[in-house]
């Protein structure tokens, strides 16, 4: 059992799900947790993982047909979370790569654009992004001032974009800009004249990954650039319900790894002739993580589950993002205070995690979006503006 299961949480998952994450998480216990505290440090995004975890199937790996892995929503919930026990940002690129590029593509491309760009992306031989949010447009996408004017057949795009994960490396940037016509999606090479890409630096948070600045200055793009079956806001918003339903998964993951953590360390470090384990301080902490913990994967279950059953709806996505990301940070706070001033190091995992969490909470959704989205489920009022 995990060391945090009081509840039997593996007797609720199929031998397929259990397989898909063991799988997972050995790949994340060779690959990414001996050179993560490197990687974090040294502000480095290791692109030699990408094929790694294309050859996985954890690229796209919801999304069916185009050498997808065509994975049920437990599974890749299951996945994110073990990544995410790893770093953030090693999850956070998957969750780009897939839940965002790739879902906008299969979702709304056309079938030529379906088999250009999602094989590549499936396998990690080329690496998307997904340019939505602008300096001045964060929370309220609606205000984004990214335009796509026609010229003759041609769509030429000039705007910046912010936050925007791993634009420097990617091969294929999905815009959204505005248009005579409403808000509409754009497959950008990032080898067009005009797109460029600079990274946002130096960060305390997500070290281990590429957050980047695009600027789109007179980018010219063909007729068959647009994403055909996206018009407004709708196409990108579902996209980023994706991204926040595996955030609800991957959020559990830092935690449970941050508890691990604590409880391997309280058991082995002596104070006052004791085990720290052995006081009663120590444990109310552990069990109050441990309970948190339980619960935000038992949410992130029932999730899964209702997606797979294709009745998942918008609210429930914001209870998950909101509940554990927001619970998940102050578990990897608490851990840090049972391993004392040792936990500022880089040798153990909750504060990077915490510091992580920050940047997690805050995307796709800030504590304060879902919360009014969720205010609004239950008045009926809308407190947006």
């Amino acid at each position: 059992m995990e060391p945090t299961d009081l509840i039997s949480l593996d007797s609720m998952l199929a031998a397929r799900e259990v397989a898909v994450r063991d799988r997972v998480r050995a790949f994340v216990q060779q690959e990414i947790k001996p050179h993560i505290a490197d990687w974090f440090e040294r502000a480095h995004f290791p692109l030699e993982i990408v094929p790694k975890l294309g050859r996985l199937g954890l690229l796209g790996m919801h999304l069916d047909g185009y050498g997808c892995a065509g994975s049920s929503a437990v599974e890749y919930g299951l996945a994110a979370a073990e990544l995410e026990a790893g770093d953030s940002g090693i999850r956070t690129f998957v969750s780009v790569q897939g839940s965002l590029a790739m879902t906008a593509i299969h979702r709304h491309g056309s079938e030529e654009q379906k088999q250009q760009w999602l094989p590549q992306l499936a396998s990690g031989e080329a690496i998307g992004c997904f340019g939505l949010t602008e300096p001045t447009a964060g929370s309220d996408p609606a205000s984004m001032a990214t335009f796509a004017r026609r010229d003759g057949s041609d769509w030429v795009l000039d705007g910046t974009k912010r936050w925007i994960g791993l634009a420097n490396v990617a091969q294929v940037a999905v815009v959204w800009a505005q248009t005579d016509g409403g808000v509409r999606g754009f497959l950008v090479p990032t080898d067009a004249p005009g797109y460029s890409a600079d990274v946002i630096g130096p960060k305390l948070s997500m070290r281990a990954s590429i957050q980047c600045e695009v600027t789109l200055d007179g980018v010219r793009l063909p007729a068959d650039a647009v994403l055909p079956g996206a018009i407004g806001l709708k196409g990108p918003l579902q996209c980023l319900n994706e991204a926040r339903y595996g955030i609800a998964w991957g959020a559990m993951g830092a935690a449970r790894d941050a508890f691990e953590e604590a409880l391997a360390y309280a058991k082995g470090r002596l104070q006052f002739g004791r085990p720290l384990a052995g006081y009663q301080l120590t444990q109310q902490k552990l069990v109050d993580m441990a309970l948190e913990i339980n619960k935000g994967f038992l949410l992130a279950l029932h999730l899964g589950r209702l997606k797979d059953a294709g009745a998942l709806a918008p609210h429930q996505i914001s209870v998950g993002k909101l509940n554990n990301c927001r619970e998940a940070i102050e578990i990897c706070r608490t851990a840090r205070t049972i391993l004392g001033g040792n936990g500022i190091t880089l040798e153990h995992s909750p504060l990077r995690h915490a510091n992580n969490l920050e940047s997690v909470r805050t995307y796709e959704g800030t504590d304060e979006v879902h919360t009014l989205i969720l205010g609004h489920k239950l008045t009926g009022v809308s407190a947006f503006n």
